[in-house]
Parts: structure tokens; sequence; C-alpha cells
């Protein structure tokens, strides 16, 4: 089974090998723990953005194994989903809209109006999952100047006003 939690400050050890695991399996995609340094305080960083961010634990032979992770921040009258990662282990579980649920739950008790993310131009499989899940590719990039010369693809989301 896995558990959702509240990210602590302690939990950025633990996404960094995440996210170092999920870059290795694109060419030229390098995690550098520089380019982030928002895993070294998650929580505290994600709620001073009016936003949250959550880790998935799967227990493994009675340890828990961090296997996914997701943040939002506030923007206006919007949230930025971002790091949604997931292990490769748990793909096509469920996890990955289990996480955006989340996000996309906080968002509407927000009061906001859509949810928009950035993702690596490299990763294929989750613009299809975002896709299937109502995200619009905007057309918009931007590039992040770092050392895996990262471009990323915008999407976003309406959400539909509740009452």
């Amino acid at each position: 089974m896995i558990r959702l939690r509240a990210a602590s400050d302690a939990d950025g050890l633990d996404v960094a090998a995440l996210l170092g695991a999920v870059f290795s399996e694109y060419p030229g995609c390098l995690f550098v723990a520089s380019e982030m340094p928002e895993l070294a305080t998650l929580s505290t960083t994600f709620r001073a953005a009016t936003g949250a961010f959550w880790v998935a634990h799967r227990e493994v032979l009675g340890v828990p194994v961090l296997v996914g992770c997701v943040g939002y921040a506030r923007h206006g009258d919007a949230v930025e989903l971002k790091k949604l990662y997931v292990a490769a282990s748990e793909r096509r579980t469920g996890l990955g809209g289990r996480l955006v649920d989340e996000v996309e739950a906080a968002a509407r008790a927000h009061g906001a109006r859509s949810v928009e993310l950035w993702s690596d131009t490299r990763f294929e499989t989750a613009h299809r999952f975002y896709e299937r899940r109502g995200y619009l590719r905007t057309g918009a990039t931007r590039p992040l100047h770092d050392a895996s010369g990262t471009l990323e693809y915008h999407f976003t989301k309406a959400l539909p006003m509740e009452g």
C-alpha cells in the first residue's frame, strides 16, 4: 500500500534521490542538486509560496521508500503544479493520477481557476499523461539554462467552478 503525506523539510534527500533516478532515464538529463536548492527545505519553501508538497511511500521490508512526489505554488488565481515524479516501479499504477488529484483538490479549495505546469520536452510519456487528464499544451516554451540544457513546454488546465 502506498501512503501519501505532507512533506517535511527532512524529505529533501529522498526526493533528490527520486529525481536523480528519474532524470537518469533520459539522455542528457542531469540531476544537479545546486540547481534545486528548494529540496533542502521542501515544506518551508512550498508553504512560503502559498502551496504544499506531498510525498508517497511504499513499505519495502518494513522500511518506507519514497516512490512519488508532487507540489504546487499559488500564482494569483492559478496554481502551478511542480515536481510530479513517480518511481519507474510505480508508473501505471494510478499513483501519478492520485498525486495530481491532490494538487487539483488543493487548487479548488483555494479558489484557483486553473492549474498550470512546465515539463521538460524530453518527458514525452508525462506529456501524454497530462493531456489524458485534460491539460493543454499552450505552445509556450522556456529554457532553464541548466546543466541539462532543459527546454520546457507549458501546460494548463481550467478548473470547473464549484457551487
